[in-house]
């Protein structure tokens, strides 16, 4: 009987080791938006070959433009329930009025990038970062699918 009871002891405990080494190994600690910012900066930084200085400006920039748009909030949703028209008029102008200030911070943000980066390299940059944008949405895509 003492040995049934070791046994089963000695399983039970292997059994609270393995699972928690287990959970351990794919709860990988995901990044802030304020670091997911800053290493965009840097990728793209290291793209287009920066030198340092201009390197810190555009990646403190980067960063601030971020922290600009994230603080307009999320898209308004695309609802396509049934909804009377001046529901739907509503959703139009709102949906306008939050591309309409994304537009205003992008051309306040290109007379920043102005002063220190050519019209070349500007363009070179919304290039990177549309690159990024979609491999980010296409990887979360293939996440939802597996889910």
């Amino acid at each position: 009987m003492k040995s049934i009871f070791r046994i089963l002891l000695f399983a039970m405990a292997m059994t609270t080791f393995c699972v928690s080494t287990y959970a351990q190994k794919d709860s990988r600690q995901r990044m802030t938006r304020e670091q997911l910012a800053e290493k965009q900066a840097k990728y793209i930084a290291k793209e287009m070959a920066m030198d340092d200085t201009t390197s810190e400006k555009f990646i403190a920039t980067f960063c601030r433009f971020q922290q600009e748009i994230w603080a307009l909030g999320p898209r308004p949703k695309r609802e396509t329930s049934d909804r009377t028209d001046a529901e739907t008029e509503q959703t139009l102008k709102e949906r306008f009025d939050h591309s309409q200030k994304i537009l205003d911070l992008r051309k306040k943000y290109y007379v920043e990038y102005s002063q220190f980066l050519t019209q070349k390299q500007i363009e070179r940059v919304y290039k990177l970062e549309r690159e990024m944008m979609n491999r980010l949405y296409y990887r979360s895509q293939k996440k939802k699918a597996y889910k």
